[in-house]
């Protein structure tokens, strides 16, 4: 072992998927050294031919460091894990990766303080293979002082954006993210599945896709003081305007084969603005219908 991985802080990270196994690579390649555990103990063998230290058991593995890394698919999978080794993880501070809601991140912080451990959230911003990478981020949440005290740790493997002492604030953060995100993918796959249902080749879509996707931040800016001042005027849109014209892409869906559903969930959602007698009004007024619902 090298000298530089002896200087640096030693890891555990819990839960070796793609993501888990991206984040110990991370680690040993910056000099650290690492202990590993998973249920399925073979998905460790890469990490240990790279140096790597695999425990016997979960409770062994959080023994061995003061940071534990968790990635896990979700908190029932983390509170599984956490109640396992309830006996040695005082002391110690969890970097909770894994995704779930804000509420259970909180929870997870209360469980941990309760027994004299500290919590720190984190929502990963990228896939696997952004993992390594400074240009990547992490929302973080919870006490700062554990955030300050391990950031160098953490920033091996993105950039850390630090969200405040409210341990639920990472998730929140992560979860408004990821309704973008899924909502935005499945959007350009039904479109995908519009075109390629009328000949046009998904290869040929893509630049009046990326054409789009490119005007919406402009959008998004010129809305977003708007919406912060309750500002929701029909002066540039109407919501009379978008339920039309999300019926027209709903019937163009089904003539072309392709399932209609989602354009009708966003109908739905309009004509529920238009009858509520907004009708005249931005879209941007459905931001306070989507709250009181």
């Amino acid at each position: 072992m090298s000298v530089e991985r002896n200087s640096k802080a030693s890891v555990t990270v819990i839960g070796l998927g793609p993501m888990g196994q991206a984040m110990a690579r991370a680690f040993l390649d910056a000099g650290h050294a690492v202990t590993v555990w998973n249920r399925t103990a073979a998905r460790a063998d890469e990490l240990v031919a790279r140096g790597a230290q695999l425990a016997p058991s979960a409770e062994a593995a959080v023994a061995a460091n003061e940071l534990v890394v968790l990635s896990l698919t979700d908190y029932d999978a983390v509170f599984a894990v956490l109640e396992s080794v309830e006996r040695v993880v005082a002391g110690k501070v969890i970097a909770n990766l894994s995704s779930d809601t804000p509420e259970r991140a909180r929870e997870a912080a209360r469980w941990l303080a309760e027994r004299g451990a500290g919590h720190l959230t984190g929502g990963v911003q990228v896939p696997p293979s952004g993992i390594g990478s400074p240009e990547s981020s992490t929302f973080y949440s919870g006490p700062v002082e554990l955030f300050q005290r391990h950031r160098a740790a953490l920033e091996v493997l993105t950039g850390a954006d630090y969200r405040g002492d409210d341990p639920g604030l990472a998730q929140l953060y992560y979860q408004i993210q990821m309704d973008l995100f899924w909502t935005s993918m499945v959007g350009y796959l039904h479109a995908t599945a519009i075109a390629e249902a009328n000949g046009i080749s998904a290869e040929e879509f893509l630049p009046y896709l990326s054409s789009t996707a490119a005007s919406l931040p402009g959008f998004q800016a010129f809305y977003a003081p708007r919406i912060a001042a309750g500002n929701h005027a029909g002066d540039v849109d109407r919501l009379t305007m978008a339920l039309a014209g999300i019926e027209h892409v709903r019937h163009t869906a089904e003539a072309s084969g392709v399932d209609g559903a989602l354009p009708a969930v966003l109908a739905e959602a309009f004509r529920r603005g238009v009858e509520a007698g907004n009708g005249a009004a931005s879209l941007t007024s459905l931001v306070g219908q989507f709250r009181r619902a």
